[in-house]
């Protein structure tokens, strides 16, 4: 890849993060304290580019997306530098970020059901989308518009006054998707996009969303916990745990190489025609108001040794190219020349059942 330091102005303006995260933390207030639902994640998007972020349930998916764009519940903070196209979202006014939000910032969120009102037909939809950021628009442009996205997303002209009932989950995912697009947003966040879709249908989503980048060169952050879905749609993974990104990389090399303890166990846990066993991580998701010391995997984990328990990892570049935050892995790698024999010997702590974590 091209340094942007070395590259011509043209070539750097072309190459700068569409987004860019820095450090950004999460937290809502809670009668036990602040519950850290994101805690120290940095990465960056460049145009057109898919990165997936994948992670068991409560891991603060979600709640980085929604931070993204400013959907933050009530009482929810979040801190940290956040740049669009070079402008500091966090410091932009409510006012400021409700424009750009929708106009150059789309989502696509779980469960289109609940999302689409059941009162409005999907012809109406796109008419408050538009109108809501384009004051002026006419009717005429707005049909125009709408019917080509839905064309996109592979529903005839013929629907566009049903309601929303009258479409299966599929249709209902893809129209979902045509309202984030029809405005041309420059990033979206597609939160969980084939949640309770059939395989059939969840191939057909992939497949439009890997063609945003040919028909819009639109940035795209894929939350989901489905492995296979980032490996057949994304650029790039990062695997989240416990409000950190614990490995990102190129998603070919982190599945063909995983580096961290965590992101193996997930790869063990998927389910394929040639699976004899079902294979689980022992114990549960940490308390993020009280998250373990040290590294927060290092309860769960198979490889843990002493350092694990009281010292936390940096995130590291490893020699395939990913960046992970893990003490094994550092070692494995001689990036951790000062640990002592004690600190790199095994962890010895009580064995997690099945019958405990019930």
């Amino acid at each position: 890849m091209t340094e942007l330091y070395d590259a011509p102005v043209a070539a750097r303006d072309d190459n700068a993060p569409v987004i860019d995260a820095q450090d950004i933390r999460i937290w809502y207030g809670s009668e036990r304290g602040p519950v850290k639902a994101v805690d120290g994640v940095s990465f960056s998007l460049r145009k057109g580019e898919i990165l997936g972020l994948v992670g068991e349930s409560g891991c603060g998916k979600s709640t980085i997306g929604r931070g993204l764009l400013g959907l933050l519940p009530p009482g929810a903070e979040m801190d940290g530098a956040l740049r669009f196209k070079g402008e500091d979202l966090l410091a932009l006014p409510k006012k400021e970020m409700f424009a750009k939000r929708g106009a150059e910032l789309g989502m696509i969120f779980q469960e289109p059901l609940t999302r689409l009102n059941p009162l409005m037909r999907i012809s109406e939809h796109f008419e408050e989308t538009l109108r809501t950021h384009e004051k002026s628009i006419g009717k005429e442009e707005i049909q125009r518009r709408a019917l080509e996205v839905l064309r996109l997303m592979g529903i005839p002209p013929t629907r566009y006054r049903s309601y929303p009932h009258e479409f299966s989950g599929g249709m209902r995912q893809r129209l979902m998707i045509a309202l984030a697009l029809v405005l041309r947003p420059a990033f979206v966040v597609a939160d969980e996009p084939t949640t309770a879709l059939d395989v059939l249908v969840e191939a057909q989503i992939i497949r439009i969303l890997h063609s945003l980048r040919s028909e819009f060169e639109t940035s795209l952050l894929l939350i989901t916990h489905n492995l296979g879905i980032i490996a057949e749609a994304c650029d790039r993974v990062a695997v989240m745990y416990a409000g950190e990104i614990v490995e990102i990389g190129d998603a070919r090399e982190v599945f063909s190489d995983p580096q961290h303890p965590y992101t193996r166990e997930l790869l063990r846990s998927t389910i394929s025609l040639s699976t004899t066993g079902l294979n689980f991580i022992p114990g549960a998701p940490p308390d993020l108001v009280n998250p373990p010391t040290g590294c927060h995997f290092h309860p769960r984990c198979p490889d843990a040794m002493n350092i694990c328990a009281t010292r936390h990892p940096v995130q590291h570049a490893m020699p395939n190219g990913t960046r992970v935050q893990c003490w094994a892995a550092d070692l494995a790698h001689g990036r951790a020349p000062d640990l002592t024999e004690d600190d790199t010997a095994p962890l010895v702590r009580e064995e997690i059942s099945v019958a405990d974590e019930a």
